[in-house]
């Protein structure tokens, strides 16, 4: 069995080199290969001395285009299972070994890590689709409201170490890579489901995650996050469409929450740099593009 690791980065060095030190400990592991998305902070130059990994160069299209790449590279490399993560997760030694045991099942198309933060349970895995409802969530049987003990089937989890069958990019293709960041994977999740195959959540298999702005004010946090702020409208936007059973749930579920953060800015800018009034067109155009499914990066 060749099993290959994608992380894809972007100027987080020192996050990618415990990543890579990590994965170095989960046997069996055959190859890692690195996605840099454009790096400035010194990681290209890191990677270029580093022999035992593969690593693909290319210019900063997010998240979804660095997952497009990677497996895209492990499909070439020949992998039978692809374990994708972002620079900011960090497996336990055993984790590789534990998602294995579950590995047999032809019907498993994709295994799922369970992540840590600061010791706690981290997670935004759900078991099923709610695409009749708009004043409900899209997300349905969150485990971050259950306690989970054994392996349990889902419907949904993150790009942060999922471990997927070769089979299954065969058969659904690759990540939509102009999503750019955010609902990429549940994007792909969903398509994964949709093919017929189950996802299975492993509570024994542990990644650790790193925590971020956790001493920002909320003005420095959103600040910092405002951009990502965009595509999750569009995004979650082109998600209900893309897959709503009606016509609420395809148009009015988005616009309810570009509402929320139309709200916010209208009421935070006269007090506050996080949001400006320049703000409230751009949310409401990225819903109109998520709607419309029209994607690619938002200038």
């Amino acid at each position: 069995m060749k099993i290959i690791a994608v992380v894809v980065t972007y100027n987080r060095l020192e996050l990618l080199k415990r990543n890579i030190s990590c994965l170095k400990q989960n046997k069996p592991l055959s190859a890692i290969v690195v996605v840099n998305n454009g790096s400035t902070d010194g990681t290209s130059e890191w990677l270029a001395s580093q022999d035992s990994l593969t690593v693909v160069n290319q210019a900063n299209v997010g998240g979804s285009g660095g997952f497009y790449t990677g497996i895209r590279k492990a499909c070439e490399l020949d992998a039978d299972w692809i374990w994708c993560m972002d620079d900011d997760v960090f497996p336990r030694p055993d984790c590789l070994e534990n998602l294995l045991r579950y590995a047999d099942d032809k019907e498993v198309g994709m295994l799922a890590p369970r992540r840590l933060m600061e010791g706690k349970i981290y997670t935004n895995d759900f078991q099923g689709l709610d695409l009749t409802h708009p004043f409900a969530s899209l997300y349905k049987g969150k485990l971050s409201k259950m306690q989970v003990d054994a392996p349990i089937e889902i419907c949904g989890t993150a790009f942060e170490g999922p471990f997927i069958r070769r089979e299954v990019v065969e058969k659904i293709g690759l990540p939509t890579k102009e999503l750019f960041i955010f609902c990429d994977d549940t994007d792909y999740c969903i398509r994964t489901v949709q093919a017929g195959y189950k996802i299975l959540y492993i509570p024994d298999a542990l990644m650790d995650k790193e925590k971020f702005f956790s001493k920002d004010t909320w003005a420095e946090r959103n600040k910092k996050k405002k951009w990502k702020r965009f595509y999750q409208v569009r995004n979650s936007a082109y998600l209900n469409h893309r897959y709503g059973k009606n016509w609420a749930v395809k148009y009015l579920r988005g616009f309810n929450g570009v509402i929320g953060y139309i709200l916010i800015a209208l009421f935070t800018s006269p007090f506050s740099d996080a949001y400006q009034w320049s703000d409230i067109a751009k949310f409401w155009k990225a819903y109109r593009d998520g709607v419309g499914e029209r994607l690619g990066i938002i200038k």
